[in-house]
């Protein structure tokens, strides 16, 4: 695959059919020729973001996808976040800086001049990498969105990309969404579509295949894979619409065996939940069994119970008293049984919040009481802190352990009486706790594998269960890697890349036929 130059689109014919996905494994498996391959998503909605190293924010899609290209993390890679907040506005994310908030009507009047700074962006990335593989956005049928689009096929026209349109047969009706999803387009657009993908199928290709002959016949587009349905995928390389409750978190058993006894965690799943992937690392260790809830009982039983971000902390904590979580989370302080909070979570640990700055539009007038177990109190400024951290954390009396993570946050600690939990390198204390119970501003902060260690033994003794055994060598970068080359393993092996790799460099057939029916009489 030497020489191959060229760039791609990878569409949906939905959200999280996939799109995430195979752009991971199309860019692991072409770096693993030799191939030089960068990711790009022009236009990202998604509350799970990370901090890149020269303090941008992005989509945390495209930092995993940066990873699967062995790259650092890099506004260049998604120059349009959109963070929704709770009052059906969005946070705006240009070039890794905040450029305010917008409803949906804004939005779309100031699309045209971020295609601008999206098609700079992808034009700055192709003269620097021989291949990039970019991620559309939902589903490239939106017609009502289609002017003024930077995301999907008005990003494809305006930087001149064939697409492969990627489906989720899982949720069936697969083929009549391809079919229809191409079927709607306009000419210029349908033109653009050189094939399809075919992601999640259990059972006998050799069934599917009668569908996809009359599927090419009907739309002179032939399927380039069919993706099987894979347990072992577990870590979500997209955000917290993927993380219902009830879902387990973590591989489908442990990636080393253990015995004896389990801890189990209660991940509460806030309705405007954020970076709900902090728990991925707590759930790779053996014996760790961590599940997504929103009921009190589930929380109080838990071993360990973790309130997570959110882009709206004072509207979910007013969900959490709503349900009663609330009292459930100070019984287990109570009972010093272990609570987590991170980011948003840790804010509503304290004794109060004042948010004038995600909260507006909302019935909030100053102050407001948070949860009161840890003695400190929380004011949002407009200016956000964004920022990779490193430091040292102590748990007990097993010493201090070095830790990263990266904080992304409005609100600050303004007054706080309780014991420092970590110790920022640059900026000093950082966190707090209160006997069982502890906070953090900074997120990924268990993927440093002696301090996760550390700490479940922590949880371990102090729920009763002095004897659970942590594996010393397992790191999480490695299970990550892992996960990263099974995806392109799938992709390798079920994907025809040299007929990608064609689309890459040529573009779709101009012979590709249009799709014509009654219903589409007189569209464009």
């Amino acid at each position: 695959m030497s020489g191959i130059r060229g760039a791609l689109l990878v569409g949906g014919t939905s959200s999280d059919a996939g799109k995430s996905l195979v752009v991971a494994g199309l860019c692991r498996a072409l770096v693993r020729q030799g191939v030089r391959v960068a990711p790009f998503k022009a236009q990202n909605m998604s509350n799970n973001s990370v901090v890149t190293p020269d303090g941008g924010e992005i989509g945390r899609a495209q930092a995993f996808q940066a990873y699967a290209c062995g790259l650092e993390p890099s506004t260049r890679f998604n120059p349009v976040l959109l963070k929704p907040g709770g009052d059906r506005r969005s946070h705006v994310i240009v070039r890794g800086r905040p450029a305010g908030d917008v409803g949906a009507r804004d939005y779309i009047s100031r699309r045209a001049h971020l295609l601008d700074v999206v098609t700079d962006e992808l034009a700055s990335l192709r003269a620097d990498f021989d291949v990039v593989i970019c991620e559309g956005a939902g589903s490239v049928a939106e017609i009502n969105l289609r002017s003024g689009d930077i995301a999907n096929l008005g990003l494809a026209q305006a930087a001149d990309l064939p697409v492969v349109l990627v489906t989720d047969i899982d949720r069936g009706g697969s083929l009549a969404h391809l079919f229809g999803t191409t079927a709607i387009l306009g000419a210029a657009d349908q033109a653009r579509i050189a094939g399809y993908v075919i992601n999640k199928f259990r059972g006998d290709v050799g069934i599917l295949e009668p569908g996809l002959d009359e599927l090419q016949a009907l739309t002179g587009r032939r399927t380039l894979g069919v993706l099987p349905f894979d347990t072992e995928l577990w870590i979500d390389a997209e955000d917290s619409l993927a993380s219902p409750v009830g879902r387990r978190v973590g591989p489908p058993h442990d990636v080393v065996p253990v015995s004896g006894p389990r801890l189990s965690v209660a991940a509460i799943r806030l309705p405007r939940i954020s970076n709900s992937t902090d728990v991925e690392a707590l759930a790779c260790e053996p014996g760790v069994d961590v599940m997504w809830v929103d009921d009190p009982a589930s929380v109080r039983v838990a071993d360990l119970a973790v309130l997570p971000g959110t882009r709206a902390t004072l509207a979910d904590l007013a969900w959490l008293r709503e349900r009663g979580i609330d009292a459930a989370v100070a019984e287990r302080a109570a009972a010093r049984r272990p609570v987590l909070g991170v980011c948003g979570g840790f804010q509503m640990l304290a004794r109060s919040i004042d948010d004038p700055v995600e909260s507006i539009g909302t019935a909030h007038d100053g102050p407001v009481p948070g949860l009161g177990l840890l003695d400190l109190d929380i004011v949002f400024r407009p200016d956000k802190v964004l920022r990779q951290v490193t430091g040292s954390g102590a748990i007990g009396a097993a010493g201090e352990h070095r830790i990263s993570g990266y904080e992304i946050h409005h609100g600050r600690v303004v007054r706080s009486a309780e014991q420092p939990w970590i110790r920022d390198d640059v900026h000093g204390a950082e966190g707090a706790r209160r006997g069982s119970v502890m906070g953090t501003h900074w997120h990924g902060l268990l993927a440093s594998d002696d301090f996760r260690r550390t700490f479940v033994r922590e949880v371990a003794v102090a729920v009763g269960k002095p004897d659970f055994a942590t594996v010393p060598d397992l790191r999480f970068d490695a299970v990550r890697a892992a996960q990263v080359d099974r995806i392109a393993d799938l992709v390798a092996e079920s994907v025809d890349l040299d007929a990608v790799c064609d689309i890459i460099v040529g573009g779709a057939d101009p012979a590709l036929p249009q799709i014509t029916h009654a219903l589409r009489s007189g569209r464009r």
